[in-house]
């Protein structure tokens, strides 16, 4: 998903990357399955034990961010010029979202919608829905005559997609700042203290750009750390005090706030610590990002043919169906794109202060 770089993520794919972001995938899978069968989070069991004040499938977009500002960042590092950076990432995250949205289009919503399928097709909703979607407007969610269960989220096509414009403004931020030759440690705080900023007062209730701002200090979290280069930060005394940090984090009030700052480093911990072992999570392709686009339109499809079931029930069928989704367009349609991606130069921009 979102945070992946150009197939080969790092020069020795020695780490836990495509660990993290399997499993920051399915966890959005998983709260998604609560959201969807049964209407609401309440009973997803982050939210029961952070007493309401996140699900773990936010977790996994938080995790996602992270991840991604540090691939992300040394990605710009390792390309040496701004457009061919901006033309890695398009060639990364657009053609399997061009397709998703295809197979939402003419697929699923063809085959979901209760209008017979010449007057779907005819339908301005359907074709707007088409348009805007390809720019990446994701707030156009619904198809004409498309409902999948009676709740509030029925007759969402695709919840997840939300992220991955705010994704994109991020990579700007990182071009923008790579061009101007600040793309240092120094100019980090006063990010993080924005997004921090936005994060308190929940800035995605106000705007697309709020949302952006929301999710800004996860990935600064992700660019500092990768910014920092050969800095001993993934010491165990640290990794502990961080631990201990976000626990407290919890009867404080304060979860949303410790992961950014101390969930952020432990993500990164186990995604890089020398002595831990490297789990094989690629070892059928990088499937996160399929994944991450096509968990909610599956498990939208079962409840509207396999009718109402518990939460667990929903994620343990959509989750295999998801998998083979996510299989085919790695293999079909994203490995293919990132062999036309520009060639990776030499690293130019060293971690700095």
């Amino acid at each position: 998903m979102i945070g992946t770089l150009e197939n080969g993520a790092t020069q020795d794919r020695h780490n836990n990357f495509d660990a993290m972001r399997l499993a920051a995938a399915i966890s959005v899978i998983f709260s998604h399955a609560f959201l969807l069968a049964e209407g609401g989070e309440e009973g997803e069991p982050l939210m029961i034990l952070t007493g309401g004040q996140c699900v773990l499938g936010v977790v996994g977009v938080f995790v996602f961010f992270t991840v991604s500002g540090y691939l992300i960042t040394q990605s710009f590092g390792r390309t040496g010029n701004t457009v061919q950076f901006l033309m890695k990432r398009a060639f990364r995250i657009y053609p399997g979202y061009l397709v998703c949205i295809l197979v939402l289009t003419f697929g699923l919503g063809a085959a979901a919608t209760a209008l017979p399928l010449r007057d779907y097709l005819r339908d301005a909703g359907t074709w707007e829905f088409l348009g805007h979607n390809l720019w990446m407007d994701v707030d156009h969610n619904s198809l004409p005559g498309v409902w999948f269960s009676g709740g509030n989220t029925g007759n969402i096509v695709d919840g997840p997609l939300w992220s991955l414009p705010c994704e994109m403004v991020m990579y700007l931020i990182v071009a923008i700042l790579g061009a101007c030759r600040v793309l240092r440690l120094g100019v980090l705080p006063p990010l993080m203290a924005l997004g921090l900023v936005c994060l308190g007062f929940d800035s995605t209730r106000y705007s697309f750009i709020g949302s952006v701002g929301w999710l800004l200090p996860f990935f600064v979290a992700g660019m500092f750390i990768q910014r920092l280069g050969a800095w001993p930060w993934h010491d165990r005394r640290l990794a502990l005090m961080a631990l201990r940090g976000l626990v407290l984090s919890i009867p404080t009030h304060l979860f949303l706030f410790g992961f950014a700052i101390f969930g952020s480093y432990l993500v990164l911990y186990l995604a890089l610590h020398p002595s831990l072992p490297r789990l094989r999570a690629a070892r059928f392709g990088d499937l996160s990002y399929g994944l991450y686009i096509y968990g909610w339109p599956v498990e939208q499809a079962a409840l509207r043919w396999g009718g109402p079931m518990p939460a667990w029930t929903l994620f343990l069928i959509a989750l295999p169906i998801t998998a083979l989704l996510a299989l085919i367009s790695w293999h079909l349609v994203e490995k293919i794109a990132l062999r036309l991606k520009p060639t990776v130069r030499i690293p130019l921009y060293p971690a700095t202060l």
